[in-house]
Formats: structure tokens, sequence, C-alpha cells
């Protein structure tokens, strides 16, 4: 199932590869700035009714070295196909693009962490045929922020680090931590890390601490109910429950019809939007504004 701290734990990675910085500390390479990375099909289905897709799937030129591909599995529990699928994306990603493969699988939990690193070997009584190994980013290895100034100056590896201590115990500090270093940012990029935040957090009781946090006004991710998309709508619902009262009252203004104030105070109180668009209907025809509220 496909939920959103799956897409965000992955897709980060696509749109901010300054994240990617663990794994080339690990490899031993030249941090990404300094690399060509660019986001290729993660399709590995063949002409066989069979789908296959990799989560996000990297092709990485550095400036010194040769190519590779990064193929990045948001790995949320433990999964027996896995042992299957990860070895054959490989295989198919290495002959398709005829470059080496790192596989990364990204957890939130420690056992889930524990689990992903496998080996994942493929084996015939004591022949060892294949083994697969991925790099894992979890709990163990993804250090947790605890400098304000990192989160200012590198706000993607700040917010992916607290998705992924998620459920560590120490999370609500490191979340009061986020909220004070985003304080330096302008309005609209602290919204957009705040809910991206807010996403990757789903179903943990973090994001509950994280919500209490927020203090925004706009909205990046619609239909994923954050507390600014939240806050958001009810100030549209309010805004158009004004305005329908006010088109209820104009009508029966612009019909000359005496609007007493008792017949006033009822419109606006209303928050029925549905309601109102009768009242709206009723306003067109009454010969009075005290039968608006009468059975039809």
């Amino acid at each position: 199932m496909v939920t959103s701290t799956h897409e965000t734990s992955h897709r980060i990675f696509q749109d901010h590869p300054e994240v990617l910085a663990p794994i080339f500390e690990a490899l031993g390479l030249p941090p990404p700035v300094k690399a060509d990375i660019e986001a290729i099909t993660p399709d590995a289905t063949e002409l066989k009714p069979l789908e296959r897709r990799v989560d996000t799937v990297l092709r990485v030129d550095p400036a010194d070295g040769d190519g590779f591909l990064l193929a990045i599995e948001a790995q949320t529990r433990k999964a027996s196909d896995k042992a299957v699928n990860w070895p054959y994306y490989m295989a198919y990603l290495t002959a398709r693009y005829h470059l080496p493969v790192l596989l990364v699988a990204v957890c939130r939990k420690s056992s889930t962490a524990k689990w992903a690193e496998g080996p994942f070997e493929n084996r015939v009584g004591p022949w060892l045929s294949q083994v697969t190994r991925p790099f894992v980013l979890g709990p163990g290895s993804v250090p947790e922020i605890t400098d304000e100034a990192v989160v200012a100056r590198q706000p993607a590896l700040a917010t992916f680090s607290a998705i992924i201590h998620s459920e560590s115990r120490g999370i609500e500090a490191i979340l009061n931590l986020l909220a004070r270093g985003m304080r330096s940012f302008d309005k609209d990029t602290a919204t957009y890390w705040s809910e991206l935040l807010e996403v990757g957090l789903e179903n943990t009781p973090a994001r509950e601490t994280w919500r209490e946090l927020q203090n925004m006004v706009a909205s990046y991710f619609p239909g994923r109910g954050t507390l600014i998309e939240e806050t958001y709508l009810k100030g549209e619902v309010k805004g158009k429950v004004a305005g329908k009262a006010e088109d209820v009252l104009r009508v029966l203004e612009a019909r000359g019809l005496p609007v007493p104030d008792a017949v006033r105070d009822r419109v606006t109180a209303c928050t029925d939007l549905t309601a109102l668009d009768d009242l709206l209907v009723r306003a067109i025809t009454v010969e009075q504004a005290e039968e608006l509220f009468s059975a039809p």
C-alpha cells in the first residue's frame, strides 16, 4: 500500500538530491553538489504482463569518477517479496543502462532497517550464485539533527532526518529544534518544508507534535489533510459562506423589500452553504423578507 510516508521517503531524493550526502560520504565520493544527478524512469517492466517499479531511480555522474545508478526503495515494513524483486531491479537496470547499481533502502524503523541490510541470497545447497546487500538509510545510519544551523543550511537533510527518526525516543526534541531552525526561513520556504515534514510523519504520534508547532498559512500538498491545508480550507469555506449570505441580503434589498434585523442576523448566522443556496432562490420570489425561513 502506497502511503504519504512511503512517497515522501523516496521522492525527496528526486527534488532534493542533497539528501544523498550520507550515501556519498559512505562511498567516499564527492558530495552531490559536484555531481550531475538525473531522475530516470523507475519502470522495470518487460514485455511480459508483470509490472515491477522501483520507487526512485537516479543516475549519478560524479565530476571525478565513473557514473552509477541509485535505486531507492522506501520500506516501511519487512516484505518477503523484496528478496526476489530487489535482485531483479539491480539486474534489469544494469542491463538497460550498462551502469553499476547501488540499491538504497530507506527505513524509519530500526527493525526494518536491520532486515533490509540483508544479505538476500540466491543459493542451491552450498552453492551461492547471487547476493544482494542494500545500502540502508535508517535510524542507525542517518544522524539526528541537533544543531539549528544545520536546519538553516540543509533543510532537506534536516527534514529527511526527522522523518527517519520519527519513531525514535528523541523525536520531540528533534521537531522542536526544526521548528526553531525554520524561523530563519521566509514564509514560503518555511511552509514548504513544514508541510513536507508533516506529510512524511503520517500515522505517527510525531505528526501531532509537529502540527502543534506549525504556524503557517499556505498549502503545497492538496488532499493530504495537513494542518496548514485544513486552516486554508476552513478560511476558504468561511469566505464562501459570508459571500453567499451577502448575496441573499442583496437580492432582498434590490427588490425593495425591508430586511428586519432579526432576518439579517439569521441569514448571516447560517453556515450551511446548501441552506444558503436555498435561501438565495427563495429571496427571488418571497413577498416579504420574513418568508425566507417559512416552509416552502
